[in-house]
C-alpha cells in the first residue's frame, strides 16, 4: 500500500490578496509558481502524482511532475478544497463585517455561512479519495497528492492531530494500510531561506 504525501498548493492570487477561496479557482501567483518549482526540486523520488482539479493545486502538481519526471498527473475531484459557501472571495475583514463573531467559533457546532461544506461531508469525500488512491496505486510506494489546506486539516483532525496552520507547500505524510490511516510527519517542501513561505491567516 502507498505512503501518501498530502501537499498544500503554492500561493494563489487570492492567497496573496487575503481572500477566502474554497472551491473558487484563482490561479497561482508568480510566487506560487516559484514555490511549486522549488518544491519539485526538493521533493525527491516518488512513484505517482495525484491532484485536486482546482488550478492552484493542479498547476503545482504539474510543476512537481516536471521536476521529478513522474507523470501524468491524475486528477481526483474529491481532493478539491472545502466549499466555503458565501465566504468565497471575501477577506477576513469582510467576513467579520458580514458575519460578526463567526470566525471566532472554532469548536463543535461552529457557525458557518450558507453553502458551507460540513465537516462530515468533506471528510467522507476525502477518505473516499484516499481509498481510491490506495486501490488504484497499490503497487506504488510513495505518492504525492497536491491538495488544499482544508483537506489536510480534515485528515489530521480525523486522525487526532491538534490543529496547526499549514503554509503553502507544507505537507503531511499519511500511511495507508487497508482502511487504516496513520499520520506521519509534517514537512515544508521549500527552503525559507531561498523562497518566501506564505500562510495567510484566514485560510
Amino acid at each position: 500500500m502507498p505512503r501518501l504525501l498530502l501537499v498544500r498548493h503554492g500561493q494563489s492570487e487570492w492567497n496573496a490578496a487575503g481572500r477566502w477561496q474554497g472551491q473558487a479557482d484563482p490561479p497561482l501567483s508568480d510566487l506560487g509558481r516559484l514555490q511549486a518549482r522549488a518544491a519539485g526540486a526538493t521533493i525527491g523520488a516518488v512513484d505517482a502524482i495525484v491532484a485536486s482539479p482546482l488550478e492552484r493545486a493542479h498547476r503545482t502538481a504539474l510543476a512537481i511532475s516536471e521536476a521529478v519526471g513522474v507523470g501524468p498527473v491524475t486528477v481526483d475531484p474529491d481532493l478539491a478544497e472545502r466549499h466555503a459557501g458565501e465566504w468565497q472571495g471575501l477577506t477576513r475583514a469582510q467576513i467579520d463585517e458580514q458575519y460578526p463573531g463567526y470566525l471566532d467559533d472554532t469548536g463543535e457546532g461552529r457557525r458557518r455561512p450558507p453553502g458551507w461544506e460540513h465537516d462530515d461531508v468533506l471528510l467522507e469525500r476525502v477518505l473516499r479519495a484516499l481509498g481510491r488512491i490506495a486501490t488504484d496505486l497499490a503497487g506504488a510506494d510513495d505518492v504525492v497528492a497536491v491538495t488544499h489546506g482544508g483537506v489536510i486539516y480534515a485528515v489530521e483532525r480525523h486522525l487526532g492531530a491538534d490543529f496547526a496552520r499549514i503554509p503553502n507547500l507544507g505537507a503531511r505524510w499519511v500511511a495507508i494500510d487497508g482502511d487504516r490511516l496513520t499520520l506521519g510527519e509534517r514537512l515544508l517542501l521549500i527552503d525559507p531561506d531561498e523562497v518566501l513561505v506564505t500562510s495567510p491567516g484566514q485560510i
